[in-house]
């Protein structure tokens, strides 16, 4: 059975999310549990185990620096239950720090992932890019409870273009991939590098946008750039970000996914690109 979240008290200030991504030392490992809060169609929403593998990092002393680039490789459905969490420093210097975390059930290898921190240093900045434009967070109501999977009901989706509209027959034509989105947690959480890497993996397949049908998909790969480090962040003081999401191709059973997250303020905070497989 899977570990359900428990409700919120005046007494329990643990946020959903943090329960759900929580990691406890065990053996010389760390150990996660699968939420049922963040359940997708048939394992835990991949964001959230992204999270979880970045939590297990981030608890480690010897780290320094904050995330650069992550990158998580979700080789098979992590199946209910515990999970264990294996940590290694790969190599460092004085300003990163490369490491690698397996997620391993009954000895076998669920997920990967490989990761940069670094310390960022006073330097010369330009950002080329411009944030999308769109109406105020609170102008904007959030897509409504649709009951396609436990994760989606752990967030707010406030579409400004792009909204999904599903049915059991692909349109004749297929659609933009494009969407543009407000994001924040139902139950509003300050923004940090773990619910970034969660809502970079966020987006609706974009063959769901495209083809206007929900078909079996699955993340394979998923890379997200950090374009802030912790003071930023804590500057930006932030919970809701602007998302935007496209896709290029779907070929042969596999589909590319960009996404782009953007503070209020117009600052691009993360970048991310994934592959994706789909069954169509």
């Amino acid at each position: 059975m899977l570990e359900k979240t428990p409700e919120t008290t005046v007494n329990d200030t643990v946020h959903p999310f943090d329960r759900a991504t929580q990691v406890t030392a065990v053996d010389g490992r760390w150990r996660g549990t699968a939420s049922e809060d963040y359940f997708a169609f048939v394992g835990p929403f991949g964001g959230a185990t992204a999270a979880t593998m970045l939590r297990a990092i981030m608890v480690q002393p010897e780290r320094i620096g904050d995330p650069l680039s992550v990158t998580v490789n979700l080789c098979a459905p992590v199946a209910r239950g515990t999970f264990d969490l294996t940590v290694r420093l790969m190599k460092a210097t004085r300003s990163t720090q490369h490491w690698m975390v397996e997620l391993l059930q009954d000895g076998e290898v669920a997920a990967f992932m490989t990761a940069v921190f670094a310390v960022r240093r006073p330097s010369w900045s330009h950002q080329s890019a411009t944030m999308p434009e769109a109406p105020p967070f609170d102008t904007i109501k959030p897509l409504p409870d649709s009951g396609i999977a436990n994760w989606v009901r752990q967030y707010q989706f406030r579409f400004v273009e792009g909204m999904p509209s599903y049915s059991k027959t692909p349109h004749d034509v297929p659609a933009s991939a494009y969407s543009r989105m407000w994001l924040s947690d139902t139950t509003p959480r300050r923004i940090d590098f773990l619910s970034l890497l969660s809502m970079s993996d966020t987006f609706f397949a974009r063959i769901f946008h495209v083809r206007g049908t929900i078909v079996p998909i699955g993340t394979v790969s998923m890379t997200t750039a950090f374009h802030a480090d912790a003071e930023d962040l804590a500057a930006e003081d932030i919970t809701m970000v602007l998302g935007a999401a496209d896709a290029n191709v779907f070929h042969k059973s596999f589909a590319d996914q960009t996404g782009e997250l953007w503070s209020p303020s117009g600052h691009l905070l993360a970048t991310t690109s994934q592959t994706v497989y789909f069954k169509a």
